[in-house]
């Protein structure tokens, strides 16, 4: 063999030798697991129970009749203000006139006495005058005349006094007319707010839902009037009515059939506490206009005494009223979207009950 071959076969074994030989071992990261995301589906939204919406319904209407008798409340003592500022403007309008009369008075006065100043004194004069009788008189009338004038200006200083006292109390009744004003906007917008929470909860409901929920509430009302009635909690008697009551109930009955409308005293609609308090007021009884005035300010009467005409206050804040049938049933304005009608007692939860005729002698108990 050739040299040059013997070279060009090592050459090829030595290519050969280091094509073939082992690679070293290298260190692989093995490829990351991929996460697979399985899509869960949500849950459907679950429908609630005729009880879960008659809670949510119920919680509403008292939300807002709470928001409407802060609104009465507000329109009451506004109206009062109104009465007071109308009064002291018509004071007020007095005392200048009577201010304007005085300075007339005190005028004049100033005017005779310059015109009578004399340097001689009265001493001197009673002196020199020719008939001392004469002015003797003559003084007297003088006299009398100091005195009218001193009574004169003290009249006018109290009117000036008056009519500023008048004036700075007129200003403030003003100031609260306006703020009351303010407030009850305030109240007004945040019955409407109410209103249309309740509106926007009916209008989501199924013909179904809604008759499902009416047949609810009354199967309830009726389990809690036979709770009621069979206690013994309205006593084992009915009472008569006094005349007054009687004279209320008949109003209210007049009444049944007409429109609720929140914040309404009549005569064509009605909420709660303005159909009991003007019942009353047609008997000659002026009661408190809002449902926790009267429950606060009347005096209270225990469900076993109840006689028609008596006031049932309910909720825990006194936020509904009625007044008695007789019977076991009440004359209500109930909530919005429903008339004046007859209800059984405890269709709401009693807070108790009160008697705006509380003076009067309670009648005889009649046997059931």
């Amino acid at each position: 063999m050739s040299g040059r071959l013997l070279r060009l076969v090592c050459t090829a074994a030595a290519v050969a030798g280091t094509v073939l030989a082992p690679l070293p071992a290298v260190a692989v990261p093995e490829p990351e697991p991929r996460e697979h995301t399985v899509a869960v589906p949500e849950p459907e939204p679950r429908e609630r129970t005729v009880a879960e919406l008659l809670t949510d319904l119920q919680r509403l209407y008292q939300e807002t009749e709470k928001a409407t008798e802060t609104y009465n409340a507000t329109e009451e003592r506004l109206r009062e203000k109104r009465a007071e500022v109308t009064r002291l403007d018509t004071a007020l309008s007095r005392a200048r006139l009577s201010l304007q009369d005085s300075r007339g008075a005190a005028g004049r006065l100033a005017r005779q006495q310059y015109q009578s100043v004399t340097a001689i004194s009265p001493y001197v004069r009673l002196l020199l005058a020719r008939d001392p009788q004469h002015a003797l008189e003559q003084n007297h009338v003088i006299g009398r005349l100091a005195t009218e004038r001193a009574k004169t200006v003290g009249r006018l200083t109290g009117t000036e006094h008056r009519a500023d006292g008048l004036a700075r109390t007129a200003r403030r009744a003003l100031d609260d007319q306006l703020t009351l004003a303010a407030r009850q906007k305030t109240e007004r917008d945040a019955v409407q707010k109410k209103l249309t929470e309740v509106e926007d909860l009916l209008a989501s409901l199924t013909a179904e839902q809604l008759a499902r929920l009416a047949e609810f509430e009354e199967k309830g009302v009726a389990r809690a009037q036979e709770e009621l009635t069979t206690s013994g909690a309205l006593g084992h008697g009915e009472r008569k009515s006094t005349k007054k009551g009687e004279k209320a109930l008949e109003y209210a009955r007049r009444q049944l059939g007409k429109p609720y409308q929140w914040g309404a005293e009549g005569p064509r609609t009605y909420d709660c506490s303005g159909l009991t308090s003007q019942a009353w007021a047609h008997a000659g009884t002026r009661i408190p206009r809002t449902s926790q005035e009267q429950w606060a300010r009347l005096p209270r009467v225990e469900l076993k005494d109840l006689r028609p005409g008596d006031l049932v206050i309910y909720f825990p804040e006194a936020t509904h009223v009625a007044m008695y049938l007789g019977k076991g049933k009440v004359i209500e304005a109930p909530r919005t979207g429903q008339r004046v009608k007859v209800s059984p007692i405890a269709s709401h939860p009693i807070l108790g009950a009160v008697r705006p005729d509380g003076g009067g002698q309670a009648p005889a108990t009649e046997a059931r």
